[in-house]
């Protein structure tokens, strides 16, 4: 069954529902195209079909590697309608690492941006290294396609299989068949592919919407990319369950996002602090009626008590929340609600959501803080073909080991006070330091190396890599810079460097990184 306790748990059934129940009302809205809910169903239908004339299967997992446009919520959607697995990838991943993911789930379907920002990465796959890759569909984003592989439009034009086919597909989808992996780097610093279910994938963007009062009279901006569980799960499966209407921007411009929410009349505007601290700053914001903004909910770092009151006051948001989750509970984990004050909005990440339960793993006595732990029908699957790191994420009573360090109040509030496993936030994208550290130990001149995030005003937080050079070597901060920028992903690459005879580190050998932070 795709029903329990009157909640639809696959995607393909609450986008049948959804087409029905509000047929007319506008599921998705761009500038270049709209949908009502009706229209989205039958486009999927047919991207579906589209996917399954290409030779792939149910189970099968497919790329997206593009911006938010609305090729990628029909593609998310037709992935699932054709039983199919979906697999995001960040847009701002070297082509290095995108072929990794690529291989490690032998996705024979690549959708794919053209030129963004500027670059061509998909041009840069080394096709060789991929041989389960055997499609690769363009989508349109800065200019009309001129490379080697085929366009959206020509995928739409090939080989479809019957209608009759995908209906079928998508009525045997069921609620405990894997819906998404998302990649996640651990302390080792190589990613993991997270698994999700339908039934998760959707109950816990469905408590999220509820804590907002999210509805089908809501329009929603969405600025958090679509590769990332706040725009896929929070984004566009919130939208799909509650009716509200989708409106995606490719990439966060605030003073085209100030005229979006005039022209729009937005009510619900998600993000890291910040942007809402731009918005706010923006010479311009006077200049356009904000009134209907009715919801936000941020989170990623910590935000100023002053900045939850000005984004009320200046913004004029009725509701401001702030929540806590990570990639490995489906996103998402605590949340505070429409009736907490400022002060507990901004100094806690709120209580659980989603039929999680939390618990502070041996708090200490003086502060009562442990590492955060949370249990529910909505913790992961697993890891991708890693059991291993599976089982000590998850121990035997179901508790997830979240990795970082919190406190609970006497009203169940969490507060996140440090991060076990060294991971920093920069723009709202996680970074994990040992994978920075792994791919700068591969520089030559470099002999030990370490890496923290350091506060920033913009970003919240950036890389500082401290480096103990090789005798002799001639390597300085800008070649270090640049070496990690060919190689990651510009958010994962450090803002400055600091070089050091030696790096501190305990007796069993460990950096101690609280030391790092207090050097200059």
């Amino acid at each position: 069954m795709t029903v329990a306790n009157g909640q639809l748990l696959t995607t393909p059934a609450v986008l049948d529902r959804m087409a029905q129940t509000f047929a007319d009302h506008d599921a998705v809205v761009t500038d270049e195209r709209t949908f009502t809910f009706a229209e989205l169903r039958e486009e999927v239908r047919g991207t579906a079909a589209a996917i399954t004339g290409l030779g792939i299967s149910p189970g099968d997992r497919v790329a997206i590697w593009c911006p938010n446009t609305w090729h990628w919520v029909v593609a998310c959607l037709a992935i699932h309608y054709a039983g199919a697995v979906l697999v995001p990838l960040n847009t701002r991943y070297t082509a290095g690492e995108a072929s990794d993911i690529l291989a490690r789930t032998k996705a024979p379907l690549l959708i794919a941006m053209g030129r963004f920002l500027g670059a061509d990465r998909i041009a840069d796959l080394d096709r060789d290294a991929l041989p389960a890759l055997r499609h690769i569909v363009r989508v349109p984003v800065e200019t009309e396609e001129d490379a080697v592989d085929g366009t959206w439009d020509e995928f739409m034009a090939g080989p479809r299989a019957p209608l009759s086919q995908v209906d079928a597909r998508a009525a045997a989808v069921r609620p405990d068949d894997v819906a998404d992996i998302l990649f996640t780097s651990g302390t080792t610093g190589r990613s993991k592919g997270v698994l999700c279910s339908h039934r998760q994938s959707l109950s816990a963007p469905a408590a999220w919407a509820a804590c907002g009062q999210v509805s089908n009279a809501d329009r929603y901006l969405c600025i958090n990319p679509f590769f990332h569980n706040f725009g896929y799960k929070a984004g566009i499966l919130a939208c799909l369950q509650t009716g509200a209407t989708l409106i995606p921007q490719l990439t966060f411009d605030p003073e085209r996002a100030l005229r979006t929410v005039q022209e729009q009349r937005i009510t619900v505007l998600p993000g890291p602090p910040t942007i809402y601290q731009t918005l706010l700053d923006h010479p311009s914001r006077g200049d356009f009626d904000l009134s209907s903004l009715r919801f936000a909910v941020t989170g990623a770092a910590t935000v100023p008590v002053v900045l939850i009151e000005r984004m009320q006051d200046e913004l004029d948001f009725d509701i401001v929340l702030t929540a806590y989750g990570l990639t490995e509970a489906t996103g998402f984990g605590t949340m505070c609600r429409a009736d907490d004050d400022p002060a507990t909005v901004a100094n806690t990440c709120g209580r659980p959501i989603a039929d999680f339960e939390l618990r502070i793993d041996t708090p200490a006595d003086d502060t009562g803080g442990g590492e955060v732990l949370l249990r529910g029908p909505n913790v992961m699957l697993g890891y991708l073909d890693d059991p291993q790191a599976t089982a000590a994420a998850i121990d035997a009573e179901g508790w997830l080991h979240t990795g970082d360090i919190g406190t609970v109040d006497e009203a169940g509030n969490l507060r996140i006070t440090d991060r076990l496993k060294d991971m920093y936030i920069c723009g709202g994208f996680n970074v994990y330091p040992a994978e920075v550290e792994q791919t700068l130990a591969r520089l030559e001149g470099v002999a030990d190396v370490a890496v923290i995030g350091v506060p920033d005003d913009r970003l919240g937080e950036v890389g500082r890599a401290f480096i103990v050079a090789r005798p002799n070597a001639t390597i300085d901060e800008e070649t270090v810079i640049a070496y990690s920028r060919e190689h990651l992903a510009n958010f994962k690459a450090p803002r400055s460097v600091i070089f050091t005879d030696a790096l501190p580190r305990n007796a069993g050998g460990k950096v101690v990184k609280p030391t790092l932070r207090k050097m200059d």
